[in-house]
């Protein structure tokens, strides 16, 4: 029953192969079983298609119930005590997920040695369910009112300059003197404009900017900005090493880019199992400290 779910969810069988570590074979014989089982046909397939019978769509929504009304039991039967175990699947930002966050991952695989994680980097999830997702951290507005969204914190965000690109290696103080330096754009959050507010005084610039280079990677886009490219806007905690060294400078400190709010974010369910309640938990009380932690 849990294969028949899983395979309804993932859109196909070896989607859902691939989620649950099995093949497709196995996933098969599964279904076959249950069939043989209720005596019902679940699932027309044909060789580019595959869809719920009327039986089927009846099964699936009753199966989801009986489901989520099993682990509750289980649960209750364990005490609230009962330890995280299982696997994770969790899907995180790029650069979030290859450097500031996977500490954060460590420790809590060190407090639960029963839980194995699948560390997925992706900047946006369009369908949970489908892709066997658990639980996504998202820097961003998150839209999807099908979603539990739980704001954890905020990503201050700066302008900065490799010292090569600024005469005499003085860096502007005024936020329009910053349209007269050559600019990189990271084209999920700004292309051909920057808006700064003064940390004062409140009042909100916009730089126009004609970028020699636009990426979607912030990796990229510190690399070009050290390399002299231009100037950018990024994340405060990603340049905080730059800026100590010297590779970068802070542009009109007096002024920021808004800050980016950071989500946990998971599907909606009766019943949340305890390796995704206790990751929930420690990433509630750890993220903030570790992007706090990154300013300069």
């Amino acid at each position: 029953m849990q294969t028949f779910v899983r395979i309804v969810e993932a859109g196909s069988l070896s989607a859902a192969a691939a989620q649950m570590g099995t093949t497709q074979p196995t996933i098969s014989r599964r279904l076959q079983a249950l069939e043989c089982s209720l005596g019902l046909r679940l699932l027309q397939r044909s060789t580019h298609a595959m869809r719920l019978t009327v039986d089927g769509e009846r099964c699936f929504e009753r199966a989801k119930d009986l489901l989520a009304r099993w682990d509750s039991f289980e649960a209750e039967l364990r005490g609230t005590d009962d330890q995280p175990e299982g696997i994770l699947r969790v899907v995180v930002p790029h650069a979030f997920g290859q450097e500031l966050l996977v500490r954060l991952l460590a420790d809590f695989l060190r407090g639960h040695p029963r839980v194995t994680v699948e560390w997925l980097l992706h900047d946006d999830i369009q369908d949970f369910i489908a892709a066997g997702v658990d639980c996504a951290i998202q820097v961003g507005e998150v839209r999807d009112p099908a979603l539990v969204t739980i704001k954890v914190a905020e990503v201050p965000r700066i302008a900065v300059a490799a010292p090569s690109l600024l005469k005499a290696g003085t860096a502007p103080e005024r936020a329009e003197e910053l349209a007269l330096l050559p600019w990189l754009a990271l084209r999920p959050y700004y292309r051909n404009e920057v808006a700064l507010t003064h940390a004062v005084t409140g009042q909100t610039a916009r730089i126009p900017i004609h970028p020699v280079v636009s990426t979607d990677s912030l990796y990229a886009l510190r690399s070009a900005a050290v390399m002299g490219l231009g100037a950018c806007v990024a994340s405060a905690w990603m340049l905080a090493e730059d800026l100590e060294n010297g590779r970068l400078i802070h542009l009109a400190p007096s002024w920021q880019a808004p800050a980016l709010p950071v989500h946990l974010v998971y599907p909606y369910a009766r019943y949340y199992p305890a390796r995704l309640r206790r990751f929930v938990e420690a990433m509630r009380e750890a993220i903030p400290g570790a992007i706090g932690d990154g300013k300069p």
